[in-house]
């Protein structure tokens, strides 16, 4: 009899740390607030927050069921797998998006003469044999990974706040952006990335050793990366002041290379970049690990039998868009107004069937 694969609350709390961090501090989110900016990252991090005690509940109430399986037994069988089947897209077309975030990264700042193609074939490469050697492997990653991300993000606040280039004043005056501009900016965008993708633990929180839900595990990760991720896009804005963030296509590598004429560092850029691919590549291989699980639930095909043909889909999906400034602009524009239906509209139906399942059950044992 095969083994359960089982992950501990610890390996739980990491994962959703490095996951949220992904590419998320290369972009100033909110940036049409100005220097409000870090407002509506923080209105975006409490209102994702509301979504994750949904989703927590959600999955309370079903603790030994992933989201293929609520999926089909709220909305039958034909309904469910269908909407299912086109979650484990929606998963594997995230994953093709960080894939080409890699891909665009690395040609932009390691490797400009290496064909993209490549560089993004062996990430998804790696992707996958993580995938095939199951999921303990994938969950040990953020272990190794995530003290080594938040160390090296530490060196470059300490370098910035040692050579002077931390100015807070440039987020001043608070709230000059009105509340409505600062709330539309937020809702939805900053709830879709990245705090609504925590959509994916719905397929992750059955792993748990222990029964039950890991809440606190899970609330604990996240108010801590939230908070984080706040205070990285603050510094964004300290550093370049809002106008020169707000148009920058990735304003973090500008403010790292601000450090450019340290005498004893040189190219510190190369380390955010090494930051960016790790957390790009832990978020790939979960959306991609999560359609994988999900194909594997509604087929009951092993998940090796999965693993190569969506792995190919995702590379494939990688070359649609015909450049960074198109997968950019689709990206943080018509994607994310897509993702609400995803992460906000379908589980709270799910919420809406949980309800209303528990109401006739009530009935029925009152009756009897």
């Amino acid at each position: 009899m095969k083994k359960k694969e089982q992950v501990s609350g610890l390996q739980i709390v990491f994962m959703i740390m490095l996951f949220e961090i992904g590419s998320t501090p290369l972009f100033l989110l909110g940036g049409k607030a100005k220097q409000d900016s870090w407002l509506a990252m923080s209105f975006g991090s409490a209102a994702g927050f509301i979504l994750l005690l949904l989703l927590l509940w959600i999955q309370s109430r079903s603790p030994k069921q992933d989201l293929m399986g609520m999926l089909t037994f709220h909305f039958g069988r034909i309904a469910g797998s269908l909407i299912g089947g086109i979650y484990c897209l929606y998963f594997a077309y995230q994953s093709m998006r960080n894939v080409r975030d890699l891909g665009e990264l690395t040609s932009l700042t390691l490797l400009p003469l290496t064909p993209m193609s490549l560089t993004m074939l062996i990430f998804v490469l790696t992707a996958l044999y993580a995938i095939w050697k199951g999921t303990e492997v994938i969950f040990r990653l953020p272990e190794v990974l995530l003290p080594l991300v938040l160390f090296f993000y530490f060196i470059i606040i300490l370098l910035l706040g040692i050579m002077g280039s931390l100015d807070f004043t440039r987020l001043m005056p608070v709230f000059e952006s009105d509340l409505k501009t600062i709330i539309k900016t937020a809702l939805p965008d900053i709830v879709s990335f990245p705090f609504g993708q925590m959509i994916v633990f719905l397929m992750l929180w059955t792993l748990w050793e222990k029964p039950g839900v890991p809440v606190k595990n899970s609330l604990a990760a996240y108010t801590l990366i939230s908070i984080f991720l706040i205070f990285m896009n603050a510094l964004n804005v300290a550093v370049l002041g809002p106008a020169v963030a707000g148009i920058s296509q990735l304003p973090f590598l500008k403010v790292v290379r601000t450090l450019s004429h340290l005498k004893f560092i040189e190219r510190l850029d190369i380390l955010v970049t090494i930051q960016l691919f790790i957390g790009l590549l832990i978020k790939m291989m979960l959306f991609y690990f999560c359609a994988v699980k999900g194909l594997t639930s509604l087929t009951n095909k092993p998940t090796k039998w999965w693993v190569f043909p969506v792995g190919a889909l995702i590379y494939a999906a990688s070359f649609i868009e015909r450049d960074y400034t198109q997968h950019i602009a689709f990206g943080l524009g018509p994607s994310l107004k897509i993702d609400p239906i995803f992460q906000v509209a379908i589980p709270l139906l799910l919420a809406l069937s949980i309800l209303i399942r528990g109401h006739k059950k009530a009935n029925s044992t009152t009756r009897t």
